[in-house]
């Protein structure tokens, strides 16, 4: 709820700070006071069109301000976050503070939490937070969506219900058909994927490739290039290390054997030596093995010929046309045919899940049908409900012939909420043709059927706070007593802002809040070169009895005039049970 309003410079207002408990709060005073200039600080708040001509003369811009108490895990608390704004939390509240100025100029700025924010995020914040009902273009409930979310609610549980397994099976419906069309718009590419596919695992599967083989083949056919080379330095290594003809240079394997003899001879005199001898007989074996493998080296190149390396290129060459093709190497090439095995194999299935798709969206279709009938029977049921306990209303606030007509048509095709289409339509007086909310009444009307709608829906679809302005156009008695009534019924729900001239609807406030216009003459004297102000007061006691006789008779310092009013505060409270 809004816990304090602020104004300063809009129209005749210097400045005001309009505190706002919960409840009923009414703003009165006499005509062209400023009173309206409440409704529209609040309406810049809501993101509304600024307007120049609003910033009172001579000032340079005019604000409005609003400090709000919510739950801290209230939409606007969060949409607020989002958009950057500091909140103030506190004991599972939080408290948001939203502003708006007006450069004569006509720029505008948005303020949300103490940060810059567009218009239209504060339009959004807003939104959740008060609804203004005065003017056909601020009807909350204008939108189709808003009178459908507005009637389930009403609803109750049934409806909820069922909106819930409509929504369910509207998901799996929509889920299949989706599919299902996209499987058969691509049907012909599909067919052309998997016969391209097809053609690549065959030909992949032909050369039968494995992995790492074809680095394994490179090593091996550069071995085989260069066969001489290899063999040449593999003999000439074993003849160094074990001669196979005695020449005049001993090889390291004698001249190893014949240092270990002579060492074994003295090692008897310093085992040192003894030790040396030993390691001398290791090397000796090491380098026996080493030129037998050598040896066994040299050999085995006599048996690999060019038509070896004639071999291995050919295979080389099969092995880098699918590297070409498929991938960079050979390891990829085998994962990029396992996944295109997979993915053949769901190409391959389309006509079976083209199948079980069509039953599916069959059974769900008739299914939803099924449904979505169910829903509209409830919201029917709903709906009658609402239009009788809204007429009532409407009788009780000086509109006995007027009615509130809620059609739940078939719609064309079913949509995610259902398989109707729902429009709340006026019938302002009997014989008139019945039009959509906002069309065909005057904003007095209009605010008293969309207050008849309010207290009917306050406590299954509640907004935060709620203004009305010209409520109490044209009405007057036994009727404008009822408005007030029915202003304090839905204040038991929400915070309402009422601006009234009717001292009926204001014996049932909470708290009266009183604009006073001050009139101040030029330095000459003239009107013509002063200024017009107004204050803003909150009215407590005596002086809300005085208000209230000012505005039955004009005389508030009469006796009579505040007896009545003293009268009407008290069998206001009669009325709400107090």
């Amino acid at each position: 709820m809004i816990d304090e309003l602020r104004i300063r410079d809009l129209g005749v207002i210097t400045e005001a700070n309009l505190p706002l408990g919960p409840g009923l709060s009414v703003v009165t005073g006499e005509t062209g006071a400023g009173k309206t200039m409440v409704v529209t600080a609040v309406g810049l708040l809501l993101g509304a069109r600024s307007d120049a001509g609003a910033v009172r003369s001579g000032a340079k811009r005019a604000t409005a301000e609003a400090s709000l108490v919510l739950p801290a895990d209230h939409a606007a608390v969060l949409r607020s976050r989002e958009a950057g704004a500091e909140v103030d939390e506190f004991d599972g509240g939080a408290e948001l503070v939203l502003a708006r100025s007006v450069g004569a100029d006509g720029r505008s700025k948005a303020y949300i939490g103490g940060r810059t924010a567009p218009v239209g995020v504060l339009a959004e914040v807003g939104g959740t937070l008060v609804v203004i009902h005065g003017q056909s273009e601020q009807i909350r409930l204008k939108s189709t969506n808003a009178q459908r979310e507005a009637l389930d609610k009403f609803g109750g549980e049934k409806v909820r219900t069922s909106l819930a397994a409509y929504q369910e099976c509207f998901g799996q419906w929509r889920l299949a058909l989706k599919e299902l069309e996209q499987l058969r718009a691509d049907a012909r590419e599909r067919v052309r994927e998997a016969e391209s596919l097809e053609a690549s695992l065959e030909e992949i599967a032909a050369i039968d490739p494995h992995p790492g083989e074809d680095e394994n083949l490179k090593a091996e056919a550069v071995k085989l290039a260069n066969v001489e080379e290899l063999r040449i330095a593999a003999d000439a290594a074993h003849a160094v290390l074990a001669a196979e003809d005695f020449t005049e240079q001993a090889d390291a394997s004698t001249l190893i054997d014949s240092a270990k003899r002579t060492l074994e001879h003295v090692s008897e005199h310093d085992e040192a030596l003894g030790a040396l001898a030993a390691r001398l007989t290791e090397l000796g074996i090491m380098l026996n093995d080493t030129a037998g493998e050598l040896a066994s080296y040299s050999a085995s190149l006599d048996s690999e010929g060019p038509e070896r390396l004639a071999e291995l290129e050919s295979r080389r060459a099969d092995l880098a046309k699918l590297v070409r093709k498929y991938a960079p190497s050979i390891d990829e090439v085998i994962e990029w045919a396992e996944r295109s095995r997979v993915r053949l194999y769901e190409l391959q299935d389309d006509s079976a899940r083209i199948s079980e798709l069509e039953e599916l969206v069959q059974t769900s279709a008739a299914q939803l049908q099924v449904l979505g009938l169910e829903l509209g029977d409830r919201r029917r049921t709903a709906a009658m409900d609402l239009s009788q306990r809204v007429g009532a209303e409407l009788a009780a606030l000086a509109m006995p012939d007027a009615s509130l007509e809620i059609e739940v048509e078939a719609a064309s095709d079913p949509g995610p909420y259902g398989l109707d289409e729902i429009a709340f339509l006026l019938r302002p007086h009997a014989g008139a043709p019945a039009r959509p909310l906002g069309k065909g009444a005057s904003g007095g009307e209009l605010s008293r059927v969309m207050l008849a709608i309010e207290v009917v829906l306050a406590e299954v679809d509640p907004v935060p706070t709620f203004v009305f302005d010209e409520v109490d156009a044209g009405v007057g008695g036994r009727a404008a007593v009822e408005i007030g009534r029915r202003l304090a019924m839905l204040a038991q729900h929400v915070q309402v802002l009422v601006v009234t001239h009717l001292p009926q609807v204001a014996a049932f406030a909470n708290q009266h809040i009183r604009v006073t216009k001050n009139s101040v003459r030029g330095e000459d004297g003239s009107a013509v070169t002063g200024f017009t102000s107004s204050d803003v007061s909150l009215l407590e006691g005596p002086e809300r009895v005085k208000e209230l006789a000012r505005m039955l008779a004009g005389q508030e310092d009469s006796g009579s005039a505040q007896a009545h009013a003293q009268e009407l505060l008290d069998d206001a409270k009669v009325l709400l049970g107090g």
